[in-house]
This record gives structure tokens, sequence and C-alpha cells, in this order.
């Protein structure tokens, strides 16, 4: 493998399966290139193990500025329900 074409991936996301897909639905629409990673471990310990694994939206190291900023502009703040 040619190093010059190599791309470094960051996480910008961790949380369970359905949390990572919805950001990973957020970013695709805002043309942030992103992949899940451990998904298949998310889907089969998140039933037993909520805590347990947790899956990671990853994006290119160059998209991870943007990538943040969607996620933060579409990011509902936790607010106490009265």
């Amino acid at each position: 493998m040619n190093g010059a074409n190599e791309e470094k991936f960051v996480q910008v996301y961790a949380g369970n399966l359905w949390q990572a897909q919805l950001v990973k639905g957020l970013l695709d629409a805002n043309a942030v290139p992103c992949v899940i990673n451990d998904e298949t471990l998310g889907a089969l310990t998140s039933h037993y193990a909520p805590n347990v694994g947790d899956v990671y939206v990853v994006v290119n190291e160059a998209d991870k500025d943007r990538a943040l900023e969607v996620i933060e502009q579409n990011t509902i703040p936790d607010t106490p329900v009265e």
C-alpha cells in the first residue's frame, strides 16, 4: 500500500448503534463521508449491556472539523423535563 494514499480516520462520535446511525445519516446528508465502526458488536451487546459495545462514527481526518460542526449544529441540548 502506498503511504501517500493512506487516509487517517478520526472518531467524531461514540454511542449506541441507533444514535450512531442517526449521526451517520446526518453527516451523509451534509456530504461528509463517514463510516460506523463496531456496528456488529454494538448490535450484539446493546440489549444485554447498554454501556458496553459503543459504536463509533469515524471520518477522514481532513473532514473532522466539518463533521463536528454538523453534529454540533444539529444536536439537541439536554434539557430537564418539568
